[in-house]
């Protein structure tokens, strides 16, 4: 359904005149959202809109602050024991789900129970290092893990930690998920596929002093302009992800105001190393001519005439915002004389190279800025465009040269790394593989001290750099535009939309 921006939409007036229309003095946040979630089931779901409406909806164990430390939401406590193969969870008292049921140590235990045996679960490999869970108190959980993992730490912050009632979850079986029963600051009360879902206050949250809105209405509109057009007019209060092109109007608007940060995902070109027949051609097995070909590229610039300037340049799994960041690898200026004298010693004068992209406008325009940067390196650069699942299934298979791809970022720094790098990575599709690196970020996973984790990383990070089976070319900057009569929201680098302490006026 496509929402027209000329005054106040069908759908809207709906909302105003019909059952949905909540009292006068109510306060009822209406978000616009670029897709419509799938599935709202935190075992079951996998869009990252899904994620935005769960925010709301489902407190984890574990919560984010923006500068993505993790801080208690339904947990208290969290302590690691015996080398971090076990961790000790306190949990918070007084909380109720949805349906009025306790939350205690044994919700937690039926609810990553059911994660790991649902069968539907996509939270699955997420929870791979936890042997069992068991409660140890009325209040405190343990899990045992085959191995020390502390990237769990991670799942538990996201959907792997999001808490639904036990009893709801009997109930409904299959169909929790059209209905769902969680505890979070708004609950649930319908949702009509690709128009809207609705969620009202929950009074009995237990941190509800912090929240001050009565109602939340999630409507997708997948057209960006329709979107930007539809909170111009006022029949939105908030949009998230406004493209790039549009964020000079949103700044210039009286009566919006502009939100952004950089995320904790990149944008990056993956090279064939090792995935069959395709990775034997030079790109794929000689490392000089990455290098001079990540030299070629002005990072900066691509980010100007791209993105608008509202990305952030980059060289690294992690953004130079991140504390991940190895700042002894800052982010490369351009250098064609070193790009040239860097093919030259690999032996070439001129080198042809595919590229996959997805075929979307904003991602052939960067590529086609970065095919003339390399080609004044000496880069003969063939543009193959894809649809983006095409894409994703032609890199698994190996039916690649170089392919462009973008990852939304995890919070644990393993996240970003380890599955695109390791020897067995799930989605190391360059099929690259080193065993130093692998032991670096092995270990690392299991230290519970952040400082020797980077030391790790950085370690890795380096002879990654040198290597370079991923060219990574900056990170996407999430970005917001709400009318001024909107406070009190802080952006967060998961792009997800936090409602404690914001406030609709008027």
């Amino acid at each position: 359904m496509k929402h027209k921006a000329l005054g106040i939409t069908p759908l809207l007036a709906a909302l105003l005149c019909g059952a949905l229309a909540a009292p006068a003095a109510a306060q009822t946040l209406r978000i616009g959202l670029q897709d419509d979630a799938d599935v709202l089931d935190p075992d079951e779901s996998r869009t990252f809109v899904g994620r935005i409406v769960y925010t709301a909806l489902c407190d984890k164990l574990i919560d984010l602050t923006p500068e993505l430390d993790f801080v208690p939401q339904l947990a208290t406590a969290w302590e690691w024991q015996d080398d971090a193969a076990r961790l000790v969870m306190t949990l918070r008292e007084g909380v109720v789900f949805h349906d009025g049921t306790p939350f205690d140590a044994a919700a937690v235990v039926a609810n990553i129970e059911r994660s790991i045996n649902l069968p539907e679960s996509r939270r699955k490999s997420e929870l791979a290092s936890v042997a069992s869970v068991e409660a140890t108190g009325e209040h405190e959980v343990t899990f045992h893990l085959h191995s020390p993992d502390v990237t769990l730490l991670a799942q538990l912050s996201d959907r792997a930690g999001m808490m639904i009632s036990p009893t709801a979850a009997e109930a409904a079986g299959a169909n929790f998920g059209s209905a769902p029963v969680c505890s979070g600051p708004f609950k649930f009360v319908e949702r009509v596929q690709q128009d809207r879902i609705v969620l009202e206050r929950f009074a009995d949250y237990w941190n509800a002093d912090e929240i001050h809105l009565d109602r939340v209405i999630y409507l997708p509109i997948p057209d960006t302009t329709v979107r930007l057009a539809n909170l111009r007019s006022g029949d939105l209060d908030m949009i998230e992800r406004v493209a790039a092109s549009d964020a000079a109007t949103v700044r210039a608007d009286s009566s919006l105001t502009y939100a952004d940060v950089v995320g904790i995902g990149y944008q990056a070109i993956y090279v064939n190393i090792a995935n069959g027949a395709r990775s034997e051609n030079p790109m794929g097995q000689e490392k000089l001519l990455r290098q001079a070909f990540s030299l070629a590229i002005d990072r900066e610039a691509l980010n100007q005439v791209v993105s608008e300037g509202t990305n952030m340049a980059g060289n690294q799994p992690y953004p130079p915002t991140s504390p991940w960041f190895n700042e002894a690898i800052p982010v490369p200026e351009r250098d064609l004389e070193r790009a040239r004298a860097l093919m030259a010693e690999a032996g070439h004068d001129r080198v042809d190279v595919e590229i996959q992209a997805a075929n979307n406008p904003v991602t052939m325009q960067q590529m086609q800025v970065i095919q003339a940067m390399v080609g004044e390196a000496g880069f003969n650069v063939q543009l193959r465009a894809t649809e983006f699942a095409t894409l994703l299934s032609e890199q698994t298979a190996g039916n690649f040269q170089l392919s462009r791809s973008d990852w939304s970022g995890r919070v644990d720094p393993d996240g970003n790394i380890h599955q695109f790098v390791s020897c067995g990575g799930g989605i190391n599709d360059s099929k690259y593989c080193n065993e130093e690196v692998d032991a670096l970020l092995n270990e690392a996973r299991t230290l519970t001290d952040p400082a020797a984790r980077k030391a790790l990383y950085d370690q890795a990070g380096a002879i990654l750099d040198d290597d370079l089976p991923i060219i990574y070319l900056g990170h996407q900057s999430w970005i917001w535009g709400m009318r001024n009569n909107v406070t009190g929201f802080e952006p967060y680098p998961d792009g997800m939309i936090r409602l404690e302490g914001v406030r609709k006026d008027g």
